[in-house]
């Protein structure tokens, strides 16, 4: 069995990395608090820094192998906001709801057409702190923001993404189906083919 840590506080991504342990034989994720790892400021200009940051932290602190993800939603009419800044869009200690609603409001008015976005995840695995080439897995979601939030699933901004694919948003999705196609839920499945290979 391979323990890793999961460098994350954030309960939705517990959940979701948890789900996805699931189909994952010989691997289980430790979240970071339960073994009194205290999550760092994120300063990184890119989901890639942060998210081997996170990890290289999560390693060093118990030397065991840890994995993290960064991710965020981008808005091509907007500059590509939210980006890496997406859990503290309108504030540094914003809720999610705090972030859903500075979104809409700076999207007030776009037609269909720029109100296009894709979520991007980047996901980091390292086997110890001084791990130089860490393991890279990644993915990208398209799809809309909604004028209005719908569903109460999952976190973030899934209450306004709305998925073309599965007409409805992210947050009407069941989670075994969102770990199906998400940003997230693909650079898993890419994670889960390498650990088979490790495993092996």
């Amino acid at each position: 069995m391979w323990d890793i840590v999961l460098a994350t506080s954030n309960k939705g991504k517990i959940k979701e990395f948890n789900a996805i342990a699931k189909a994952i034989p010989g691997v289980r994720f430790i979240p970071q608090e339960e073994l009194g790892v205290q999550p760092i400021e994120e300063v990184g200009l890119t989901f890639y820094e942060n998210a081997i940051a996170k990890a290289r932290h999560a390693c060093e602190q118990t030397g065991k192998p840890a994995i993290a993800d960064d991710s965020g939603l981008s808005v091509p009419a907007l500059g590509g906001a939210p980006g890496i800044i997406s859990a503290r869009y309108a504030h540094k200690n914003a809720t999610d709801q705090e972030n859903v609603d500075c979104l809409l409001t700076n999207m007030q008015g776009l037609c269909d057409d720029d109100r296009y976005a894709c979520f991007h995840s980047v996901v980091v695995l390292l086997s110890h702190f001084d791990h130089p080439f860490p393991n890279i897995f990644e993915g990208v979601w398209e799809g809309q923001v909604l004028d209005t939030p719908q569903g109460d699933s999952g976190f973030g901004y899934d209450p306004v993404f709305y998925v073309p694919t599965h007409d409805c948003s992210s947050a009407e999705l069941d989670l075994d189906v969102k770990n199906e196609v998400s940003h997230r839920g693909q650079a898993m499945q890419d994670f889960s083919m390498f650990m088979s290979e490790v495993l092996e």
